[in-house]
């Protein structure tokens, strides 16, 4: 018998939407995107404080990398799951349940695998060249290898939105018998439209078996535009997880948007009459800190996180905010964090305050070493820009200390001359493997030139993809934070660099750049 208090906990919880964040695996899909451990455990952390349910760390078969962060966040995040992807294959299965054993130790137990297999006639023929049978079979012993590490089990079937939809049921009903306890329905190919993408899920909640014991997820990407409004129709149609990524970000076009979704959903109360556990206040403040980490800058108009989202231009737009803020805004720039960027040191700060700012933001430093370098860093943009925010010092670690120990490269002195009439000239050393050297060259621009001389003395023969800057924070001395893509080999990078002279930022983003296409420590970009 179902007594009361159980009663009002389901109701509860079918009125929860469970926001599972895959920033950390299919946003490091993105060219040039792929971060390093410590990235990773910065951004989980972040999430962890967030709110999201489900922190889909990596993909533990695809390198020892991958393995090995995911492993360490499952042991350092409590209140997040933390997840492996891996394939339908016994070799994948296994490596995601070692790599989240850690969370298995914890009071939650609070590890999941999410296995997947591919379910439309395009991929079965002519990637898997399996026939349904065994696709079924593959998907229903993946299950159960996966229930030897963990009772939280999620299944996938890749390329949902292409795949024939009596073969989807047939493949769910066979999965949630073996014991799968999320179903997730992927727009894999970012294919579909919010009318048709709402139908096929209320269809399969109906139509497959046992389909209320399981909770139904969605995953789009965004290759049409409309992978949040697919989301959200899956969430009006019985969705109760939401695959999601910050910015958006992931490979091709993307992903749906983690803070367009829960600010829909939170702000259409009248429409959704859901909720999520996300601390809003903290969208902002992970939108910088993924936006730093990855070098994607988020576009001005982009809503909720854009600098532009709460900005009013017009003149109408401006005298009814000013009379009344709902005349034209749906949302409080303070509920999703714009008011985060907080000021939080200055020149006079000392050390112990310095380290303990640092691990407010999630950032712990290995050595007294790194603390006492990344200070004096700090140090030196005191006395270059009066006002520190939260924001500079997550430029200072990402773009100065991560990858410190794999510098092949490092700026010792840079000079250019740029006039009216003139060719700019610039002048650099540089620090090859401790070795000095030194060239000079002209160019377009300064930052032509400084990028000119640099190869004149690597000869890296990379392509330079992506050149972008973005200011971190307001006013005219705030840090430029740049980002350069290069590629060479079949290999692609993001390098970033930031500094007050935004030509100095650009030479350190170079360096970087070229410091991540020599470094071992840095894997192959996951598409390559």
């Amino acid at each position: 018998m179902t007594t009361n208090n159980e009663k009002t906990s389901k109701e509860n919880a079918s009125k929860e939407i469970i926001i599972f964040d895959t920033t950390l695996r299919d946003g490091e899909q993105s060219p040039g995107a792929s971060m390093t451990k410590e990235e990773k455990i910065r951004i989980a952390r972040q999430l962890e404080k967030l709110g999201v349910h489900v922190i889909e760390a990596g993909f533990a078969a695809a390198s020892p990398g991958d393995f090995d962060a995911i492993h360490t966040i499952a042991s350092l995040i409590t209140k997040s799951t933390v997840c492996s992807l891996a394939r339908a294959s016994e070799n994948d299965v296994r490596r995601a349940g070692e790599a989240i054993t850690p969370a298995m130790q914890h009071a939650e137990k609070n590890g999941r695998i999410h296995t997947f297999i591919a379910t439309s006639k395009i991929h079965m023929e002519n990637k898997l060249r399996m026939t349904e049978d065994q696709v079924v079979e593959r998907a229903v012993q993946a299950v159960k290898w996966a229930l030897e590490y963990t009772p939280d089990v999620e299944f996938s079937a890749e390329d949902a939105v292409r795949s024939d939809i009596d073969f989807l049921v047939r493949v769910f009903d066979a999965v949630i018998e073996a014991g799968a306890k999320t179903i997730n329905v992927p727009d894999t190919v970012g294919y579909s439209i919010p009318a048709s993408w709402g139908e096929r899920m209320a269809t399969l909640i109906k139509r497959v078996k046992n389909s209320d014991k399981v909770i139904w997820s969605t995953h789009c990407h965004n290759d049409l535009g409309m992978a949040v409004a697919n989301s959200l129709a899956a969430v009006a149609n019985g969705a109760r997880q939401v695959e999601c990524t910050i910015n958006g970000l992931g490979e091709r076009a993307g992903n749906a948007s983690l803070e367009e979704v829960v600010m829909a959903i939170k702000t259409r109360s009248d429409i959704f009459n859901l909720t999520t556990r996300i601390d809003t206040t903290q969208i902002v403040p992970t939108s910088k800190l993924v936006s730093t980490i990855t070098g994607y800058p988020v576009q001005p108009n982009k809503a909720i996180v854009g600098a532009n989202a709460f900005a009013h231009e017009s003149g109408i737009h401006q005298d009814g905010v000013l009379k009344h803020r709902e005349t034209y805004e749906i949302m409080r720039a303070e509920d999703v964090g714009w008011n985060a960027n907080k000021l939080t040191l200055g020149k006079l700060s000392g050390r112990n305050a310095f380290r303990t700012r640092l691990k407010e933001l999630g950032i712990e430093l290995e050595s007294e070493d790194a603390i006492n370098a990344a200070f004096s860093r700090f140090k030196d943009l005191a006395d270059k820009k009066s006002e520190i925010f939260d924001e500079d010092l997550h430029a200072l670690v990402s773009g100065e200390f991560v990858h410190e120990a794999s510098e092949n490269y490092k700026l010792v002195y840079l000079h250019v001359a740029s006039q009216t009439g003139e060719t700019p000239h610039a002048v650099i050393t540089l620090s090859d493997n401790g070795q000095e050297k030194r060239a000079e060259a002209d160019g377009g621009g300064p930052v032509d030139a400084s990028f000119k001389a640099i190869e004149s003395m690597v000869n890296s023969g990379a392509e330079l993809q992506l050149y972008s800057v973005n200011n971190i924070t307001s006013g005219t001395d705030a840090q430029g934070e740049v980002t350069v893509r290069l590629a060479k080999g079949g290999r692609i990078v993001n390098g970033q660099g930031a500094d007050t002279d935004i030509v100095i930022a650009s030479a350190k983003a170079y360096l970087n750049g070229l410091n991540k296409l020599y470094s071992k420590d840095e894997k192959m970009n996951p598409q390559v």
